[in-house]
């Protein structure tokens, strides 16, 4: 099915469980794809593929390397020849694609975004833990006007800047880390221009319009995309343990401390604490909290100056004043050390 048809004539289709968009003529392609990645001038088609064989199955290739899988789906599942097409897999669903266009005088900007972090996401930098997986978020961006080898790849950048700057205005969790996420373990982004619009653009960055253009798509496409797959957005962000839990501040680990004195069972005691995480001054306190633990990570306030202002966060919370002795002068005990401190408090409210 056709779902999107560009300016330039370019055409988006989803089928088998893909969206493959085809060119009308020659573009200059920029991918981080493992089959026919790296820039080239001779491609007909781009793609990304839904590799999820459905809940609780594991992922499988359909052949010996990743990039023979691409392969495989290009030519048996989407009819292209894999030498003339590019793509990635993820695990996303193609039905929860986000499509975003702008357009400026005599050129536009379109991100077509699939993706979820839930379970992926990581921040750079993380402990490696490397496995074959589909990719998580990727994106298609496509810009109907000229550019260069270098402006391609500055616009690649940008892309790729964009999509953490929304996965950080929504405080996604790393599951590698304690930190925020700036991605998932393996993202993907094709960027596509049009050497025959008769328009071209020699900058791509911040202050360019092009630059301005990818920014806003991608930002938008991506948290679009985020909740359509997983319910991430804003509101789903608004609870204590969604800020909390790449801390080890999570359901289990309240339950695990609650029940060796606490008296209610376990759906009782759940109930309570959906009633209590979503509070609005609770959240508001633990959000600023949350950021101590970050700021202590990056070395911006020592582990004093924070608990000076984290144990006032936690009163204004309607949680006892801890006085279990003075806080670790190392970093990397501090963040455990307050952290605790959250959790004994969260316990009191929770009773």
């Amino acid at each position: 099915m056709k779902i999107c048809q560009l300016a330039c004539g370019d055409e988006l289709h989803r089928y088998k469980k893909s969206l493959v968009l085809t060119f009308s003529g020659p573009r200059k392609v920029l991918s981080t794809g493992l089959n026919n990645g790296g820039c080239r001038t001779d491609l007909a088609a781009v793609f990304n593929n839904d590799g999820n064989p459905g809940p609780g199955m594991q992922f499988a290739m359909r052949a010996d390397t990743y990039q023979e899988h691409l392969d495989v789906v290009a030519r048996d599942d989407l009819g292209l020849d894999p030498d003339m097409c590019t793509g990635f897999c993820t695990a996303a669903s193609m039905d929860n694609v986000s499509i975003q266009t702008m357009t400026h005088e005599d050129f536009s900007v379109t991100a077509v975004v699939t993706g979820g972090i839930e379970n992926n996401g990581c921040r750079i930098g993380d402990p490696a833990s490397y496995t074959e997986k589909p990719g998580t978020i990727n994106i298609l961006l496509h810009i109907d006007a000229d550019l260069s080898d270098g402006v391609l790849v500055k616009a690649l950048a940008s892309c790729a800047e964009a999509k953490t700057a929304a996965i950080q205005e929504l405080m996604a969790a790393s599951r590698a880390s304690n930190g925020l996420a700036t991605g998932s373990g393996t993202d993907g982004i094709i960027a596509v221009c049009n050497p025959t619009s008769g328009r071209t653009l020699t900058d791509a960055g911040h202050h360019s319009k092009l630059g301005e253009y990818i920014g806003r798509t991608v930002m938008k496409a991506v948290k679009e995309a985020l909740f359509l797959q997983t319910g991430l957005n804003p509101r789903s962000q608004h609870d204590v343990l969604r800020r909390m839990d790449r801390f080890g501040v999570t359901a289990d680990a309240l339950w695990d401390a609650y029940k060796k004195k606490g008296e209610l069972p376990r759906y009782a005691f759940e109930d309570r604490s959906d009633r209590l995480k979503t509070m609005d001054n609770l959240v508001t306190c633990t959000s600023l909290y949350a950021h101590l633990l970050d700021q202590i990570g990056w070395g911006l306030l020592t582990p004093g100056e924070a608990w000076q202002v984290g144990r006032q966060l936690l009163e204004m919370a309607g949680m006892p004043r801890s006085d279990d002795g003075e806080i670790p002068e190392d970093s990397a005990a501090a963040v455990p050390w307050m952290t605790e401190r959250f959790m004994e408090g969260l316990l009191h409210l929770l009773g």
